[in-house]
């Protein structure tokens, strides 16, 4: 397990190979990929138990699904530097032909992607079919997933959330990013989703809130307690309050910059905010 410094060292990383990838582009989504930089290092490099390498199946140790898969950015450096694949393949993400695309894929066998993540709304239901293939096997790992509040309009989200408490898939635990915003505006001001803790307690699941969405011992602490539930008949949700952006002062408390690159001049301003750590690729 890491220590505090190292996870802020990492995700200071990480928020500029975030920051350095879709300016390289012109393309890309910074916003929410920022916004989860600190959960997603929290998650690889001290909560998860992993094994050396990758295995498609991931029998034997915990597994992560990405259903937001716009957030690649964030996923691709995250899986990098915990050894998946070389750092040095950041610099092509999308690019033609790269196993780095905008959204996740499968079919280019990049390690660490077990599904493709285009269409948002679908990462529940198949993290659902992994954890209940792990109780078939008697594998006593979890299952991990992140969402988007704003993907949480999607209704296939909600038949596979009704499915996980029916079924009693206690091993699953699926995070959802309450930063309130998406490529539109607001959550509030696109389809106001009201009180979502109260519909994952309707659904009866155990919600877990971490308030402190981007602060990594706040993440620890809740996802420590979330784990703490699983085995207990019940699915766990956890709900993530983050700030899209974070960690770049120009980009937090709006919506701008879910799905746009920074210039020149704003890279370079964004990159001075978060001085380099582990060595850029």
């Amino acid at each position: 397990m890491a220590d505090i410094k190292h996870l802020h060292d990492f995700s200071v990383q990480v928020r500029r190979d975030i920051l350095r990838m879709v300016h390289a582009v012109n393309s890309g989504h910074p916003g929410g990929s920022l916004g989860c930089t600190e959960f997603m290092v929290a998650l690889y490099q001290h909560l998860m138990k992993r094994k050396p390498g990758f295995d498609m199946n991931g029998i034997g140790e915990d597994v992560f699904f990405l259903s937001n898969g716009h957030i690649s950015p964030v996923f691709y450096s995250v899986l990098a530097r915990s050894g998946y694949f070389p750092v040095s393949e950041l610099a092509t993400f999308r690019l033609i032909n790269s196993r780095l695309q905008g959204h996740p894929t499968t079919h280019e066998g990049l390690p660490g992607v077990r599904i493709a993540s285009g269409s948002l709304g679908q990462g529940m239901s198949v993290a659902l079919g992994a954890a209940q293939a792990k109780k078939l096997n008697k594998d006593p790992h979890l299952v991990y997933s992140l969402h988007g509040d704003g993907e949480l309009q999607e209704g296939q989200n909600w038949e596979a959330i009704m499915y996980a408490s029916a079924k009693k898939v206690d091993n699953l635990i699926a995070t959802v990013d309450l930063n309130g915003k998406q490529i539109d505006g607001t959550t509030d001001e696109v389809l106001c989703m009201g009180d979502v803790k109260a519909k994952f307690l309707a659904f009866d699941w155990e919600v877990v809130e971490i308030k402190q969405g981007n602060d990594l011992q706040a993440i620890i602490n809740g996802m420590t307690l979330a784990q703490s539930k699983t085995g207990k008949g019940k699915p766990v949700c956890v709900l993530l309050e983050t700030e899209m952006g974070n960690g770049v002062d120009f980009m937090m408390h709006s919506h701008a910059w879910h799905g746009k690159a920074p210039n020149d001049a704003q890279l370079e301003a964004a990159l001075a905010q978060n001085p380099e750590t582990l060595g850029d690729y």
